[in-house]
């Protein structure tokens, strides 16, 4: 995708707004359920999607992304380019302006310090930042005034979109938050769970990985948004469950995260309540393969490739071998349809950064049993492969989701032809992408030997992305459980190209590094085993109008301009 510019003036303002709108409030209660419970109102705390839909509804960043990945405008005053001088000209700086007027929902006035400040609370060297890869190469963030703030990076920067552009890094007040930097940053519960904000809600209520209730906000800075005077966030079930709510009761207006099979989807839409929408960014189902020993019984903090390697998956014949005996075309049929491709790729857009490589589309059964005998990994008496008295028996942990539990039963079978073992585990959706650094079931203590999710990253740009796989950002006790390198993955070429790439300036000389990163994660150590290239897909009631699915930012990108739809 190529990636352009806008600048929001009144008519492009216009273009994404209704035609008509009612006066703030005068269209009552918006109902909205998602099934994997939101455990914190602070996207800085969690990489969890479900909290980056959450906290949009409150929270704000400088800039943001249409559903076409162009960026447009949120607090700040206009886009920085080269053109208007928000850009200098040696690509190491950015300064963004905000626009005028601008107040918290407390009523006071937001200023460049709370911008400085929101940088420094991910930045900070004891704390736990789960956005931490947004602000990879910023050498400092500083106030021009109170309305301008300038950042510089430490490189020539191509593309200065990253900090605060998006959902995911939001401004947070400094006034709420100035006691909560490092390793306090957990301990606020308060705060986190009922942030200040700009948006077009502030939160009444909240109950962690239960239920949400909004208001709009009196100061937000359209008068006329947005239409709905409140708004509840119901968590908990499953996603047929939401999906039913939506589509079949018309209980809820909006269910996020409709991952069922297409003809569960389309037995439902058959009851005229509702539609699914479909979009397509960079979302990837894949599985991630534990580097590291997963047992539990080891001191926090002391897990790491070198000092504990896993006691088989350290072995990359194994890996391979995984991905090979998976066939992901089927996957795709029985899980998603149209709305999804089997991919090889981690990043599989923009098309410049995604790899050509096609070699695991191709289910080779065979070939994985020649791979793993190669390897000295013979079957034993049981069936299960086995080596110097250590044998092929896995953890396989995902989310509780119908599809997902469909991907297990078939990848532990194809494992089994391969003489592997493989005991599936599940856990509950918002316990598994929740935020409890006490939990042993999230996604990020990964005590397992693999693991199946999906998430994205915003925007055109996959650095930061791509920026979460260096040795730094594994999660542990000193990060408060919030890195974002859940395999453990620690490749000093890895480290260096990231390096490399946050230095080049050229478009198609970093298409080709990113390339290169993405095959260093999949196709040569098979860390990450990517399966299908998925659209994001949520169900809307046919009486909400101004839903646009955005799969760049997030999903309630403009809930501000939502309305009621009279049928």
């Amino acid at each position: 995708m190529k990636l352009k510019t806008l600048l929001m003036g009144a008519a492009a303002t216009l273009a994404l707004a209704p035609a008509a709108m009612a006066e703030r409030g005068s269209d009552g209660a918006l109902n909205i359920i998602m099934w994997q419970a939101p455990s914190t109102m602070n996207p800085y705390l969690s990489g969890g999607t479900k909290e980056l839909i959450s906290s949009s509804m409150t929270l704000e960043p400088l800039a943001g992304m249409t559903p076409e990945g162009e960026h447009y405008t949120r607090l700040a005053a206009e886009i920085p380019t080269l053109e208007n001088g928000g850009i200098s000209e040696d690509l190491k700086s950015v300064t963004w302006k905000l626009q005028d007027g601008l107040k918290w929902s407390d009523g006071t006035p937001v200023t460049s310090a709370d911008v400085v400040f929101s940088g420094e609370y991910c930045m900070h060297p004891e704390g736990g930042c789960s956005q931490l890869a947004k602000f990879e190469g910023i050498e400092k963030i500083e106030a021009v005034d109170d309305l301008t703030v300038k950042i510089t990076f430490a490189n020539p920067m191509p593309d200065p979109y990253s900090a605060f552009v998006g959902s995911n890094s939001p401004i947070i007040q400094k006034a709420q938050f100035e006691q909560c930097l490092g390793a306090n940053a957990p301990t606020c519960t308060d705060q986190n769970f009922n942030p200040i904000g700009t948006g077009p809600f502030r939160v009444t209520q909240f109950l962690t990985n239960d239920v949400i209730t909004f208001e709009a906000n009196p100061e937000y800075r359209d008068p006329a948004k947005p239409a709905f005077a409140t708004a509840t966030m119901k968590g908990g079930g499953d996603a047929a469950a939401a999906a039913r709510a939506v589509l079949e009761t018309g209980e809820y207006d909006y269910a996020w995260n409709t991952q069922l099979a297409p003809d569960v989807i389309a037995g439902m839409e058959q009851m005229g309540k509702g539609k699914v929408s479909a979009a397509f960014g960079s979302l990837v189902e894949r599985i991630h393969v534990n580097l590291t020993d997963p047992s539990p019984s080891l001191r926090e903090g002391e897990r790491s490739t070198e000092a504990h390697p896993h006691p088989f998956l350290s072995d990359p014949a194994v890996r391979k071998a995984l991905s090979m005996a998976i066939d992901r075309q089927l996957l795709t049929e029985i899980g998603y349809g149209s709305a999804g491709q089997p991919t090889c790729n981690y990043v599989p857009a923009p098309e410049a950064w995604a790899s050509p490589n096609q070699e695991c589309l191709t289910q080779d059964i065979e070939g994985a049993k020649a791979l793993l005998d190669q390897a000295g990994w013979t079957v034993g008496g049981s069936g299960v492969r086995e080596k110097d008295g250590v044998q092929l028996k896995m953890v396989f942990q995902t989310s509780v989701n119908a599809v997902r539990q469909d991907f297990q039963a078939l990848i532990k079978q194809w494992w089994s032809e391969i003489g592997i073992e493989t005991e599936l585990k599940t856990v509950d959706a918002s316990v598994f992408f929740g935020t409890d650094p006490g939990s042993p079931d999230t996604l990020q203590k990964f005590y397992a030997d693999v693991e199946m999710y999906a998430d994205n990253f915003e925007g055109g740009n996959p650095a930061p992305y791509l920026a979460k796989w260096t040795c730094d950002k594994a999660p542990s006790p000193k990060n408060q459980w919030q890195g974002e390198n859940i395999s453990r993955y620690c490749d000093p070429a890895y480290d260096a190209m990231m390096v490399e790439l946050s230095k080049t300036v050229d478009p198609a000389e970093r298409g080709k590094i990113g390339q290169k990163l993405n095959e260093m994660l999949t196709k040569e150590s098979n860390a990450i085993i990517p399966l299908i290239y998925r659209g994001t897909a949520s169900a809307h009631s046919n009486t909400l109008g101004g839903v646009q699915l955005n799969a760049w930012d997030s999903e309630l990108w403009n809930v501000a301009d939502w309305t009621r739809v009279q049928q």
